[in-house]
């Protein structure tokens, strides 16, 4: 009895988590699909990844490739509004490319200076980034971090 309610309340968070995750692109026709991490601020790291997010749907078109990028820790300070990368960021997903900010890295930020970050209006909020992750490599996206 003890087990299978344990196992039933396993069940219920998975499920819980998930589906709490933003849900997989509309990409149909897509051939790759790749998933950038972005974990650190370093200002090189994020004008690198979204090199190589351009790269990637100019090299394959977009419609050819989803590219999702998610960031987490560290690395949601490239979705803050006054983030001097913001215009290439808000280019990417207006060609067709994902970039997730982790709200549980938000919520550490509020407790730690009682202020809620804001951040770009064309980030996709997921409550954990790195579940995130997860969930785009269980479903056949290759990780790369660049």
């Amino acid at each position: 009895m003890i087990r299978a309610l344990a196992l039933a309340l396993l069940i219920a968070v998975t499920t819980s988590a998930r589906a709490q995750q933003a849900p997989l692109q509309d990409k149909p026709f897509a051939e790759h699909k790749i998933v950038l991490q972005l974990s650190d601020n370093d200002p090189r790291k994020q004008g690198l990844v979204i090199s190589v997010a351009n790269n990637l749907m100019k090299f394959y078109g977009p419609d050819k490739v989803a590219v999702e990028i998610v960031a987490f820790g560290p690395g949601i300070d490239l979705l803050r509004l006054d983030n001097p990368n913001r215009k290439a960021v808000e280019s990417l997903v207006s060609q067709g490319a994902r970039v997730d900010i982790c709200l549980n890295t938000v919520d550490t930020l509020e407790r730690d200076t009682g202020q809620r970050l804001a951040y770009i209006a064309a980030a996709t909020p997921v409550q954990v980034g790195v579940a995130q992750i997860l969930l785009l490599t269980e479903s056949g996206y290759t990780l790369v971090r660049p």
